[in-house]
Parts: structure tokens; C-alpha cells; sequence
């Protein structure tokens, strides 16, 4: 009797010492549980911090990746820069040594610049380097002013409400400026995309807005009243250097460099459409809308060869019309008095149409005297900032 006493007495204090002891190591296995959440939460926003710290790594190595697009893309403009120059200078030696025996005849000086009806101030990549072109193709230093010396350096140009306005560009590709007298005067107002080289600008709806598309694979586009860029349309593929014009009273536009594609597409009230496709992968070349409704599209190149077909844009149709005096690429155009005035690198041309906007001749002006990519063109007074 008195071991089974002892035997159930020792039962139950084994019991209470285990259960004491289970009760004690709970407790421990809750505290490290507790442990163990505090360090997953540390985890957690350990791995967040580093997914932002990532994340800002990728943007920043796209970012330098644009940069450096952006360099290659001046630097090969550089070099066709360099070869143009090269170029110009052997047709000079090559005219200098023809006048050694031909002189040319008062009449022939006479032609070239007998319907030149607009006098142009034309500002080049830089902007103290800005000339005056008169009615009788004599030029003139004009005198232009800016906050930077590269403020004009690749910017795209439009009127709006008869004030010229340039977009973008190297020293700031979101700045918008205008020229107030002789002077550009920077804008608060901001464009929304980065406009650079590769951009193209349009004055449009009869000159109350400007339309500023385009960048290096940007696909973007939007709009300028004089005092706010608003967003609008994109086209369906990026249509950098792929020129901007006017087509059935429409904005318009052809081709690009990075897709190296034929496409064209034409901008209505509900979006961008698509037009028939250009016969060649052109880029770099200029555009212009006729009062006829069709469309005109000049100079660029194909695969890097500088070109001199005249091209129309009718009926949804594109045919070939003429041939430019010389090959030309980047150079800006201006509609008036049915002639199309182009300023290029090495040359500016007049394109000469009839009454009926047929193609009648073409006829090189001269030699512009600073050489220059998309210079601003601007019709004015002949003694405007002489």
C-alpha cells in the first residue's frame, strides 16, 4: 500500500515537473517566434530598400544608355557633317578653277535669285553665325542674342500666332523659347517629352498651335498654343527624322532613322492613321503640304546615300516628280509664293511650281554662308537684326 502511495505521489510530481517544463519551453519557442518575425519584417524591407536601390540602378543605366545613343547619333552627324564640308570645299576649287576660263554673264547671276520673293533670317545650329538672305540673294550678318551659345543647337523650329517659337535641343531638350526682337527669351512653360535632335515641329490649325513629335524611339506627341505644351496622340511606331508636314489639310508624316521603316501616317481628330508606305526606307528628309491637298517630300537619305528625288504624295499615291540641283539631307523648307525655299548643308535651292502646284523647275540659289543641319528659317523685313 504504502508503495503504491509513493508510486502515485512520484507520478504526479513528474507530471507537474513536466508539465512546468513543456509550460517553460512554449514560452521559449513563442519568444523565438516573435524573433523570427521581427527578422522576416527586417528581411522584407531589407529587400524592398534593395529592389528600389535596383530599380533606381536600371533607370540610371538607361538613362546613361540615351546619353550615349544620343552621343553616337551627334558623333555620326559630326562626321557627315565633316564629309559635306570636305564637299563644299572641292565644288569651290572645282567653280574656282572654271572661272579661270568662263566667267559667268550678269544674266545667268541675275536668274538664280530672280524669284526669291521672301526675305529669310535664317539662325543655324549656332546662333551668332545668323544671316539675312534678301530678295535679291544678298546676304547679310544679322545679329541674334540667346542665353547659351549652344541655345539654337538642334532645336526644331514653328510659328504660332506669327511668333516664331524653338523647341528643345541640346542645351535643354524640354526648353521653349521665343524670339522677341533679336533676342530668343526662354519660356516657363515646359515641354512634356525630351525633343532633341531627332524631332520634328509643325506649325498647324493655321498657325494657332504648333505640333512637337518625336525623339530617339519616341513615339510621342504634343501640341503648343504659345503658352502650354499639352500631351496628345502618339503614332503607332517612332518617326524620328521622319519629317513633319501637312497632307489633305492634315499633319503627316514619313518614314524614320532607328526603324529604318517605309511608314507614313497621317494625324485626325481621333488619332494617327495609316498612309500608303513610302517606296524606300528614307529618313532625314523635309516635307511640305500644297494648297492642292497633296504633299511634297524632298532631299534625305536612303542607307546613308544623300538623295535628290522630288517625291508627291497624291491621291494616296506616291510618284516621282523631279530631281533636287544637288543631293541634300536635313535641311529645312519654307512654302511661299508657289516656291519651296531649301536650306540644307551645302546648298540652298528653290523649287519652282505652277499655278496648278505642278513641278516646274528647280534651281540652286547658292551656297548658304554658315553651313548648318535643320537651320530656323524665318521670313522677315530685309533689314530685320542687320
Amino acid at each position: 500500500m504504502n508503495f503504491l502511495v509513493f508510486g502515485i505521489i512520484l507520478i504526479e510530481f513528474c507530471s507537474a515537473w513536466r508539465c512546468t517544463r513543456e509550460k517553460a519551453r512554449i514560452k521559449e519557442l513563442f519568444r523565438e517566434n516573435e524573433e523570427l518575425k521581427i527578422e522576416r519584417d527586417q528581411l522584407a524591407a531589407e529587400k524592398g530598400q534593395d529592389c528600389h536601390i535596383y530599380f533606381d540602378e536600371i533607370e540610371e543605366i538607361n538613362e546613361e544608355n540615351d546619353k550615349l545613343n544620343l552621343k553616337l547619333e551627334l558623333k555620326e552627324e559630326e562626321i557627315r557633317g565633316l564629309k559635306l564640308e570636305n564637299e563644299k570645299l572641292r565644288r569651290q576649287l572645282e567653280d574656282a578653277s572654271s572661272i579661270c576660263t568662263t566667267a559667268p554673264t550678269p544674266t545667268e547671276t541675275e536668274t538664280s535669285n530672280e524669284r526669291l520673293s521672301v526675305n529669310f533670317l535664317v539662325i543655324p545650329e549656332y546662333y551668332e553665325s545668323s544671316y539675312l538672305i534678301k530678295k535679291d540673294g544678298s546676304t547679310n550678318a544679322a545679329t541674334i542674342s540667346a542665353p547659351t551659345h549652344d541655345f539654337t543647337k538642334f532645336v526644331k523650329h514653328a510659328l504660332v500666332k506669327g511668333q516664331l517659337f524653338i523647341f528643345g535641343g541640346s542645351s535643354d531638350s524640354k526648353k521653349i523659347a521665343r524670339l522677341d526682337g533679336c533676342r530668343f527669351n526662354e519660356l516657363s512653360a515646359r515641354l512634356n517629352e525630351h525633343r532633341g535632335y531627332s524631332s520634328e515641329a509643325l506649325s498647324i490649325n493655321s498657325g494657332s498651335l504648333a505640333l512637337i513629335c518625336f525623339g530617339y524611339f519616341d513615339k510621342s506627341c504634343e501640341t503648343f498654343d504659345g503658352t502650354t505644351a499639352v500631351t496628345t496622340f502618339s503614332v503607332s511606331w517612332t518617326h524620328d527624322h521622319g519629317g513633319l508636314g501637312m497632307y489633305r489639310n492634315q499633319p503627316a508624316t514619313v518614314g524614320c532613322y532607328y526603324g529604318n521603316r517605309k511608314m507614313a501616317e497621317t494625324l485626325s481628330s481621333t488619332g494617327w492613321s495609316f498612309l500608303p508606305d513610302f517606296p524606300e526606307r528614307i529618313y532625314k528628309h523635309s516635307i511640305v503640304g500644297l494648297d492642292n491637298e497633296s504633299m511634297l517630300l524632298f532631299g534625305g537619305e536612303i542607307s546613308g546615300n544623300l538623295q535628290t528625288g522630288i517625291w508627291q504624295l497624291k491621291n494616296d499615291q506616291w510618284n516621282k516628280i523631279g530631281e533636287l540641283a544637288k543631293s541634300a539631307t536635313a535641311g529645312s523648307a519654307f512654302y511661299s509664293g508657289r516656291s519651296i525655299y531649301y536650306f540644307e548643308y551645302s546648298s540652298i535651292q528653290r523649287i519652282d511650281l505652277n499655278a496648278k502646284e505642278e513641278l516646274e523647275k528647280v534651281e540652286l540659289i547658292g551656297d548658304p554662308p554658315k553651313s548648318s543641319f535643320y537651320p530656323v528659317l524665318f521670313s522677315t523685313t530685309p533689314d530685320f537684326c542687320v
